[in-house]
Parts: structure tokens; C-alpha cells; sequence
């Protein structure tokens, strides 16, 4: 199956094994074998369900920037199965621009660019930006890939 260059949040939620409300990204702006860019207006939400009493605090948008590495990894994954399980393992020099981004102009660009990695982990740069083009986080993440979890003591 051929990737398709753009794709909508139900071509994303397809794609990412975040369901429902925790599917964060509206839409894929463009990718290729390096980089990933897409788009949201979710942190807009009052509903979106990493927000607080205080509003969307800006830590979260590491979990945005993971979803689009998610959808970047799903994107070069062969085959139609079910997304597989990818772990955030690490994050590093990561900068947080302002306290929460709830409120930061829409919409939201989350970019990612592999920098490298092999088939157990990749490391991703990571770019958050609001519609102004003012930065809200960036950094550096560690993904590991395809490892299964041990199984619940009982």
C-alpha cells in the first residue's frame, strides 16, 4: 500500500494507536523518510483530556510532538496490520517556551525529524510551534519500538 501525502484525523487515528479524544492530530501536512509536519487545533479543546484545572500545561506538548512520531513511524511501517506499540523512553534538552498552550493561537505545528535509529529505536527532533510561528517546546526524544511489556504480576 501506498502512504498517501496528506491525510485527515480518521486517516491518522487509522494509522497511530491513540483512540478517541487521545488522537491529538488533526491533519498531516507533509512527511517523507525523515520528517514529519501536521497540524491541530486540540489543544484548543476545553475537552481534550490532558488538560487541567489550570489549562493545557506545556509539558504535553511532548506528547503531541510523540504522536507525530508515531504517525512518521506508521507512515514507513510496511504493511496493513494494526499500529504498533512505540514507547516514549526518553526526552533530552528539551525547552518549554510558556507555561501552558491552551491558549496559543491554532493551529498548532508539530514537527518531527529522525535523526537516526534502527529497528528496536529511533531518535527524533521535535518542534512545536503556534500558528504564529512562535515556539511552545522543542527537544529531542528516544522512541523504542515494537517491545512488549512484561505481563502483570498477578
Amino acid at each position: 500500500m501506498t502512504a498517501p501525502a496528506t491525510l485527515d484525523r480518521d486517516g491518522i487515528a487509522a494509522r497511530i494507536p491513540h483512540a478517541g479524544s487521545m488522537c491529538l492530530l488533526d491533519r498531516l501536512e507533509a512527511w517523507d523518510a525523515q520528517a514529519i509536519h501536521c497540524t491541530t487545533a486540540t489543544h484548543a479543546d476545553p475537552g481534550n483530556p490532558m488538560r487541567t484545572a489550570s489549562g493545557l500545561l506545556t509539558p504535553c506538548a511532548i506528547e503531541f510532538a510523540a504522536q507525530a512520531m508515531a504517525l512518521h513511524g506508521g507512515l514507513l511501517a510496511s504493511g496493513d496490520g494494526p499500529p504498533s506499540a512505540g514507547y516514549l523512553a526518553s526526552t533530552r534538552n528539551v525547552r518549554l517556551h510558556r507555561a501552558r498552550f491552551d491558549d496559543a493561537p491554532a493551529p498548532l505545528h508539530l514537527h518531527a525529524e529522525r535523526l537516526s535509529g534502527d529497528a528496536q529505536q529511533v531518535l527524533y527532533a521535535f518542534r512545536v510551534l503556534d500558528a504564529a510561528g512562535a515556539p511552545v517546546a522543542d527537544g529531542r526524544a528516544v522512541v523504542v519500538l515494537n517491545t512488549p511489556l512484561p505481563d502483570a504480576a498477578p
